[in-house]
């Protein structure tokens, strides 16, 4: 990481742990073992009756050979589900750096993680999953393929071992399976898409990740090349993720920006309690509706994803993509047309400013309006999407980098509306994404991060001029850790505090969950729902 020149740097849902007891800290973290790993999230919430569980993988990761398999849908619970919930059971211990994983399943790419650091005695950790969407998937047997990519040598002893399955909850004959997608797409070697000709919508989901080690893995702290800082980027830290269809502007996103677990210079931020989505990474989403009458031709379609601001020629950002197809089951061929385009200026200014504290002012952003309808059996169905993106940032830093600071924000707001029989229905999505910390190196080595993230959505859905559904999150973390640098492991004499709020309420009910840590020991988890 970019955070600190001379420091050594460490590059769904959590299943949530029963409620703790307040627990005594020690002084200060202990050099072999500590809290596994815990989040406030919500777990995956399990409908009542039969289910059938299958086991996709299990694997011993020590380099980076994928694991191989196959999967074959389960027996005794029919093959519409009311839901599909993926477990990963994982256990690691000595040292090791934080790692990226993906799973497929028939080229699928259904789970997206990264993993904790170790401590010398060993953590285990679980993450849940709801998959329901990739039904369509499941029904056949499939390939398998798993990578948490890892190295292990003399320095770098933890072996990440996992188990991943499936439970499948069978649909009761009472109650409606699931709407899931009629199918799951993925493009083509070429980067092309052939969907099938009666889709009446067409969703794609893209997994981005900024990560390999590089500069990329700390995108919102790169700044213009005119600054003197050991992560440049030609145009600074403004990132957008665009989805074109046959090089026609089709979808904007801004990416979280996730930490993972040896992120800001100080593993011992995130020891007990990840930063949020770090182990359970959320793929965006674009509605490619309007471009249906396109799509539909039966003939292949260009489909590309890239990252607004990476450097020419640099490297750092995978970005897998899955397309969710629902047909019209009453047509052969789903005609219609792209009706409106509008793209905004992208706008994109980094101010460099020089002083015995250096400065970089980032203001960023972009709007995109698309419009479109396709003829089905039911009806004329008009979709628009309109989304706009916004991110202002200020980073200081010293000479040497001794300080370095980012106070940021992003906002990412989605409209889409869809016209057809019976009153017009919008979903308002409003995401916000803030980052503020910074990362000091005092007398005796002692490094120091304070730093807060917030994963904030608003969402309402309405028809007709009456609400139909909202729900407001805000998941927020908070550390501060001290440890000395450049010494051994029993040398550090490492103090730090972490805590995490997560609150989700709405039309579907109230969550709300708090843990504090302090010096690696879970002192409080507390529910106020």
């Amino acid at each position: 990481m970019s955070m600190l020149a001379g420091a050594t740097l460490l590059v769904s849902t959590f299943v949530a742990a029963a409620p703790a007891q307040s627990a005594d800290a020690p002084p200060e973290f202990s050099t072999t073992d500590w809290h596994d790993p815990v989040t406030a999230a919500p777990p995956v919430t399990k409908p009542a009756g039969t289910s059938c569980q299958v086991t996709l993988a299990e694997a011993r990761f020590r380099d980076f050979t994928p694991y191989t398999g196959s999967y074959t849908p389960p027996d005794g619970c029919g093959d519409r589900w009311s839901k599909v919930v993926l477990r990963m059971d994982g256990k690691v211990k000595g040292r090791q750096y934080d790692r990226l994983g993906y799973l497929h399943v028939g080229g699928v790419e259904v789970f997206r993680t990264s993993t904790p650091q170790p401590s010398p005695d060993g953590i285990e950790w679980s993450v849940e999953k709801d998959v329901t969407r990739y039904s369509d998937t499941f029904r056949d047997a499939q390939d398998v393929e798993m990578l948490i990519g890892n190295v292990v040598d003399d320095t770098y002893t933890g072996i990440i071992d996992v188990k991943v399955t499936l439970t499948f909850y069978a649909a009761e004959k009472s109650a409606r399976p699931a709407a899931t997608p009629d199918q799951v797409l993925t493009l083509a070697a070429d980067s092309t898409l052939t969907t099938p000709r009666n889709s009446e919508r067409i969703v794609a989901e893209v997994y981005a990740t900024g990560s390999g080690g590089g500069c990329e893995e700390y995108w919102y702290l790169t700044v213009p090349d005119s600054a003197p800082y050991s992560c440049r980027a030609d145009d600074g830290p403004y990132r957008e993720v665009q989805v074109k269809v046959d090089g026609q502007l089709a979808g904007i996103a801004a990416p979280f920006p996730t930490v993972w677990t040896g992120g800001w210079s100080n593993p011992f931020l995130w020891y007990v309690v990840p930063g949020p989505r770090a182990f359970d990474i959320k793929p965006i989403e674009y509605d490619l509706t309007p471009f249906g009458g396109i799509l539909n031709d039966g003939r292949p379609h260009r489909v590309e994803v890239s990252v607004v601001g990476v450097p020419e020629g640099q490297a750092g950002w995978s970005a897998p993509v899955n397309i969710l197809v629902w047909q019209d089951a009453k047509s052969a061929h789903v005609g219609g047309k792209l009706t409106v385009h509008r793209a905004g200026e992208l706008t994109n200014s980094s101010t460099y400013t020089p002083g015995s504290e250096l400065r970089v002012d980032t203001e960023g952003g972009h709007r995109l309006t698309v419009a479109g309808y396709v003829d089905t059996s039911h009806g004329r169905v008009t979709t628009t999407v309109s989304r706009s993106l916004a991110n202002s940032s200020v980073h200081r830093w010293t000479q040497g980098e001794a300080v370095d600071g980012l106070d940021a924000r992003w906002t990412d707001d989605e409209s889409v509306t869809v016209d057809g029989r019976g009153p017009a229905r919008t979903t308002r999505a409003q995401r916000t994404y803030t980052m503020d910390g910074t990362t000091t190196l005092g007398a005796g080595d002692r490094l120091r991060t304070v730093l807060t993230l917030v994963d904030g959505a608003s969402v309402i859905t309405s028809q007709g001029g009456r609400r139909l559904a909202w729900s407001r999150l805000d998941d927020t973390y908070a550390g501060d850790a001290t440890y000395t640098i450049n010494v051994p492991r029993d040398q550090r004499h490492a103090v730090g505090t972490s805590s995490e709020r997560y609150r989700l309420y709405g039309s579907g009910g109230c969550y709300d969950r708090a843990l504090t840590t302090v010096q690696g020991v879970l002192t409080e988890d507390r529910e106020r729902c």
